[in-house]
């Protein structure tokens, strides 16, 4: 019961600090390769979601993310008996959302740094990458075994 809350804030916690250091140690705009051709450190700050979209919309964020929040915590909460996967895939999203929340009230921005080299793909934190990461396991989880409970309805 203790220990999906503990795994949110150990990710939140590595989420801000990774920002942190980022913030720290690269001008705004300056690139540094962390593996050649693979992954650079870019500091960028983002004032909208994915791709920058709906820049400057603080306001349509907040509502969003409690929203997101609340679906959350009342599946750790009320639900806390559901399939593990599915209970890890909601933590991990928590994770993501509270950590890109913590620079949006903090800041007024997110910061992102990490920008792959191989494709063109806008540059992303932890955070983000902990709400794919958590949405592509909801995804499996509701694709190979939730499929049950549908075919039970």
């Amino acid at each position: 019961m203790f220990l999906p809350y503990l795994l949110i804030i150990v990710l939140v916690a590595i989420d801000q600090l990774i920002k942190y250091q980022i913030v720290a140690n690269i001008t705004l705009g300056e690139r540094i390769d962390f593996i050649p051709n693979i992954l650079s450190l870019t500091y960028l700050k983002n004032n909208g979601a994915a791709w920058s979209i709906l820049e400057g919309q603080m306001w349509f964020f907040i509502v969003i993310t409690l929203a997101a929040l609340a679906v959350a915590f009342y599946f750790l909460i009320k639900r806390p008996k559901t399939h593990q996967l599915m209970t890890i895939s909601i933590v991990i999203i928590t994770a993501g959302i509270i950590g890109n929340f913590i620079d949006r009230i903090r800041l007024g921005y997110v910061v992102d740094m990490f920008q792959l080299d191989f494709i063109n793909f806008p540059i992303f934190n932890f955070a983000d990458a902990c709400l794919v990461i958590g949405v592509l396991l909801l995804c499996v989880y509701l694709f190979k075994f939730d499929t049950e409970n549908m075919k039970e309805k």
